[in-house]
């Protein structure tokens, strides 16, 4: 596995969430955020991706794109709470990285060879946020890999089942 980009970000995660998306995507994750999406972190749509968040603050954000489907995060310190996969498609040659609310002209655009791509969304620290929900040591992790069929969502480690 060879990293082909890596993005370091702070998002504002207004509304609790990010998102991954193909940067011409019209899918609408409005309507997706249900019960059962808000207690995974996880909204999917035609070319967009809602990552849940547990601050309604700034959050850090790592995008790993590799080249290969790479290995699993090793978590000695059983720092990460909540793993998800999922699938996206890019189409428009360009993925945009945003806070829910962020003025979309001016969100992170990385170039990306069109096809369908894996992310696998690692939620680490989930349990470190402070009492008023402000401060936190939570982080976000995506590996995104160019693959050539969807998946759908996959459950690799649920933070309710530990």
């Amino acid at each position: 596995m060879e990293i082909i980009n890596e993005v370091n970000l702070t998002l504002f995660a207004d509304y609790f969430q990010f998102y991954i998306q193909d940067e011409n995507a019209v899918g609408d994750l409005s309507d997706k955020w249900t019960d059962e999406a808000v207690n995974l972190y996880l909204a999917t749509a035609d070319g967009a991706v809602g990552i849940g968040t547990v601050r309604n603050m700034n959050v850090p954000v790592r995008l790993k794109i590799v080249n290969s489907e790479p290995p699993f995060l090793v978590d000695n310190g059983h720092a990460i709470g909540q793993i998800n996969e999922c699938d996206l498609e890019v189409s428009s040659g360009k993925i945009v990285v945003a806070g829910y609310t962020d003025y979309f002209p001016d969100a992170k655009r990385i170039e990306l060879a069109n096809g369908i791509y894996r992310l696998r969304i690692y939620y680490g620290n989930l349990d470190k946020i402070s009492d008023d929900g402000l401060d936190g040591e939570d982080f976000y992790e995506i590996h995104l890999w160019k693959t050539d069929k969807k998946e759908g969502i996959k459950i690799i480690r649920n933070k309710l089942n530990q």
